[in-house]
């Protein structure tokens, strides 16, 4: 008898990609990409998934802590216990403080509308998720320049003529579909453009690689919007049609010529205008990326708004090739998903963090996590005392993981739903064990694109331990609340829930594990394209940005350089490794089992340092020993590591003081950020470097 084919959702990574389970006996024999969705490729981590499930050393059962937090001394309890547990202390909290006195936070990802019911239904309008550490400088960019959230663009990949990735590692921080269609470009003819502080696996791909130095990515678009329109090499038509401001940007960017842009970036002038040529040829089938995670510079937002400028210019946004408009069920002529979150009214309080209030020019819905941190520790605008991570590990993600326990220190329960240990679940009151994702289902989710579609995770095998899947979690803690219209039996019953109206069963999705909208990519003429700015065009100054004291057309300030003898502190992603979440499961561990820092060449030579050579790293008092990667491929004043490394939790003993933690090398680094965009600035701090 052939293996059961199950079709599920990865969850090794906040991308969620479509796969295939063969499962026998209740075990997993293989996992691929969903073969009529990914044509079965999957990354290296989604095919380590059934190491997730068999690994012994993540969380098994529910724990209350009885020490301090973070002594790992644990109280074994049952579900009903924890659960009431948890119970309790809301609704006590909720009487004293009301209802708002709830934070939750999670990874983001396609099914928030659980989290949000939950959140929503209890009364509190504190939704966060960890965009404060990832993409939303690329979220408010759009919006100031759209009106329009960066989701609502799709990236039309597979049809580009030139590709830019800044901010973008695409072969490196994977989702697989955005890969295959890059693969596919290049295949085609498309060229690759890559400006980045170091030579990744995406820049060995790469036409065109520029080596910026780093912070300089403002100056280098500057200089590009300066040839696009000092040539005329910008699309006119569009322009005149659609974008409002054109005369404001020109006057703008006419000191910041390609021979400026030299003395910023390191790039030679000639470069910059072949490179500008090159796009101008290939519009508006071009795509530049206006990044994902983009919480590097004080001035990111503004990188990221050039981003969406350039695409303007070229006439990218809205065309094929280019960024067209995502589509939705509405636009495919079907009904959407019933909203869990659309059942409750909206809480009456004013968020914790100020987003949409305080600041105006933030978009509310994942709000800024470290701007709630500062509400626990202040009580203002009112006592924030109870926190929910729900496979969220900021003591990881964020900077300064003691200033974080600092403001902690006000909360009267921290709960951790996860289905590994982190730091955060170490430092919790409560740990909830979550089933992985092979062991659990989820709520229907949407999936907007050239061809919206629905998709499924459906339960490939039957839990190890004593885990629950989210729902069964959160329609628990709803039943014990009072949460009614949360309160479901099971997940057939949300499934059905969701699929009201839409003309799909749960049925429907046996096939395939997705149901597709359309048949076909929809794309809608630019000339009927309405951006949602008070003109209906794409706005150069947009007022409320100013009204805020944020220019739109911020002066160029030079970032500073490192003092003599340290580094700036620069991370990212790597193919095998999702930030500190993988790096103790036993198949990717044994391909990387610590990260090493990143030196240049000639800079390791006056140090006295050679590849592979054990160094210390170290800032304000934190030091960690770590190999060196002596190479030519990053900028002089960088130092490079994987994010995710540097363990100190008892249960792990693969990752357990294995490389550094990034991280505790940025003392104060909740007081840097790019306010203008609601995220942090965490690659404005400088670390020192020497032969251990």
């Amino acid at each position: 008898m052939a293996p059961k084919k199950v079709y599920s959702v990865c969850g090794m990574c906040t991308v969620r990609c479509l796969i295939q389970a063969d499962v026998e006996n209740d075990e997993c024999l293989f996992l691929q990409g969903n073969p009529k969705n990914l044509k079965g490729a999957l990354c290296a981590r989604g095919g380590a998934g059934y190491a997730l499930s068999q690994d012994t050393e993540r969380p098994q059962y529910p724990l209350i802590r009885e020490g301090e937090r973070g002594e790992g001394k644990w109280r074994r309890v049952s579900w009903d216990e924890a659960l009431d547990y948890v119970a309790d202390k809301l609704k006590a909290l909720k009487a004293e403080h009301g209802p708002e006195t709830l934070l939750w936070s999670d990874r983001g990802g396609p099914f928030p509308d659980l989290h949000q019911a939950f959140v929503k239904g209890f009364g509190s309008p504190n939704y966060c998720n960890h965009d404060v550490s990832c993409a939303r400088n690329v979220q408010h960019a759009a919006k100031s320049v759209t009106g329009m959230g960066r989701k609502e663009f799709s990236y039309d990949l597979k049809n580009a003529k030139h590709i830019v990735l800044q901010t973008r590692n695409i072969f490196e921080a994977i989702n697989v579909s955005e890969v295959n269609n890059t693969l596919d470009a290049l295949e085609s003819g498309c060229k690759l453009t890559v400006i980045d502080v170091r030579g990744t696996i995406t820049a060995s791909k790469a036409d065109n690689f520029f080596m910026i130095r780093p912070g300089a990515d403002y100056a280098f678009n500057l200089a590009v919007i300066n040839v696009l329109l000092e040539r005329g090499l910008y699309d006119k038509e569009f322009a005149a049609t659609q974008i409002n401001g054109l005369d404001q940007l020109k006057a703008f960017v006419r000191p910041y010529t390609p021979e400026w842009a030299e003395a910023e970036t390191g790039i030679p002038a000639s470069r910059i205008v072949h490179f500008v040529k090159e796009l101008a040829e290939a519009a508006p089938s071009v795509i530049w990326h206006p990044g994902w995670m983009a919480a590097r510079y004080k001035d990111s937002f503004w990188v990221c708004r050039t981003a969406y400028i350039i695409n303007a210019l070229l006439g990218s946004i809205g065309s094929k090739g280019g960024l067209p408009l995502t589509m939705k069920a509405a636009d495919a002529g079907r009904k959407g998903l019933k909203s869990l979150a659309g059942q409750f009214e909206k809480p009456a309080a004013k968020r914790a963090d100020g987003a949409g209030w305080k600041y105006k020019h933030i978009d509310p819905g994942p709000g800024m996590i470290d701007k709630a941190y500062n509400a626990i520790e202040s009580s203002d605008p009112y006592p924030v005392r109870a926190y929910l991570c729900f496979r969220h590990d900021p003591l990881m993600a964020l900077p300064d993981p003691e200033a974080i326990k600092k403001k902690w220190e006000k909360l009267d329960l921290l709960v951790s739903v996860t289905f590994s240990w982190s730091e955060t679940a170490w430092h919790s009151d409560v740990v909830l064990p979550l089933s992985p994702y092979l062991e659990r289902e989820s709520i229907i989710a949407h999936k907007g694109g050239l061809k919206p579609m629905f998709f499924v995770r459906k339960r490939a095998i039957s839990p190890r331990y004593e885990t629950k899947a989210e729902w069964e979690i959160l329609c628990g803690l709803a039943k014990r609340l009072g949460i009614d219209k949360l309160a479901f039996d099971s997940i057939e019953d949300i499934w059905n829930y969701q699929l009201q109206d839409t003309g799909v069963k749960i049925e429907d999705f046996d096939e395939c594990g997705f149901v597709e909208l359309s048949a076909k990519p929809i794309y809608k003429p630019r000339s009927e394209i309405k951006f949602k700015t008070p003109s209906g065009k794409i706005e150069i100054i947009n007022p409320v940005w100013e009204e805020m004291g944020f220019s739109s057309l911020k002066p160029y300030e030079s970032p500073e350089r490192p003092p003599e003898g340290r580094f700036r502190i620069v991370f990212a992603r790597v193919g095998v490794h999702t930030q500190g979440h993988t790096v103790n499961n036993p198949l990717l561990n044994e391909q990387m089992p610590e990260n090493t820092v990143w030196l240049n060449t000639k800079v390791a030579k006056t140090l006295g340092i050679a590849d592979g050579d054990l160094v210390e790293v170290s800032n304000n008092g934190y030091s960690a020993k770590i190999k060196a990667t002596v190479t030519d491929l990053i900028h002089p004043e960088a130092a490079f590591m994987v994010h995710g490394f540097g363990h100190k939790l008892r249960p792990e003993s693969r990752a357990g003081e294995r490389g550094a933690a990034d991280q505790r090398l940025m003392p104060g680094g909740l007081d840097k950020d790019c306010l203008a965009g609601g995220s942090l600035a965490l690659q404005e701090h400088f670390i020192s470097v020497k032969k251990a």
